[in-house]
């Protein structure tokens, strides 16, 4: 089963891109962030068109987040993390596809530090860490994927100085991330590249970053241990960054067996 993640930037401006990226790789699964879009908008009928059933939780103009499968339609299990019921932001879904667990996250970007919207980001991560313990102890394979707006290390990034104030590389950061993935999790993208630079999956619009690779490893696919025993592949799709009116994030995918 090959899994993707991918942050469009806008469904319906990015559309003819999903819509080609689906048709060239054919993912079995896809979860998709920044949808950017309310639900009534979604534009289901072209998903289904490329062969695609879908969940999804949108909002209007921001966030929004969906998962897609390959000639079938995922089983949602929850819209929203628990843990705050008066967050509006659609920023998590999870549904069971063939199987497996999976959860589509679009973590916030918590910048600029210092203000209310870098707490807001330290808040979600600890319930998403406390949701994934929970998920954990439910021993099956499970899948945590997205855009993380996180930098695990400095190499995941075309420069640590440059970028050093950005909510995505502070300690606090790194700490939240850390805690999760030590609860048991496997960063699948890393684990099957671990001596790998430049192992980038969004480059930003501005100066030029994606014509000097100036990238930051963002998007990523956390496993359980029973969804790590089946990991046989993983890569990004550079190629769909450099189309025209692409997204300034990659696909990114894991393959499992079984």
């Amino acid at each position: 089963m090959k899994l993707a993640t991918y942050n469009l930037n806008g469904i319906r401006a990015r559309l003819p891109r999903l819509v080609e990226w689906l048709e060239r790789e054919q993912p079995d699964v896809a979860c998709l962030q920044e949808l950017k879009c309310a639900d009534e908008s979604l534009p289901i009928a072209d998903i289904e068109a490329a062969g695609y059933g879908a969940v999804w939780h949108g909002q209007k103009g921001f966030n929004g987040v969906a998962v897609l499968a390959k000639g079938d339609t995922p089983e949602l299990r929850r819209v929203g993390l628990p843990g705050d019921p008066d967050d509006t932001h659609s920023r998590y879904i999870e549904a069971e596809v063939r199987g497996f667990v999976i959860g589509s996250l679009y973590l916030p970007n918590g910048n600029p530090v210092g203000t209310e919207k870098f707490d807001y980001k330290l808040r979600w991560m600890d319930r998403l860490g406390a949701h994934a313990r929970e998920l954990l102890q439910e021993e099956r394979p499970t899948v945590l994927c997205g855009d993380w707006n996180v930098v695990p290390e400095d190499r995941d990034v075309f420069s640590a100085r440059a970028t050093a104030n950005d909510a995505v590389m502070q300690p606090e950061t790194r700490q939240a991330w850390r805690q999760i993935v030590h609860q048991g999790w496997t960063d699948a993208l890393r684990a099957l590249h671990p001596n790998e630079e430049k192992l980038y999956t969004f480059w930003d619009y501005t100066a030029g970053c994606w014509q000097r690779d100036l990238g930051f490893r963002l998007d990523h696919l956390l496993c359980s241990p029973e969804a790590a025993d089946r990991l046989r592949g993983a890569g990004v799709d550079k190629w769909a960054r450099a189309q025209e009116k692409a997204s300034d994030h990659a696909p990114t995918w894991i393959e499992l067996v079984g």
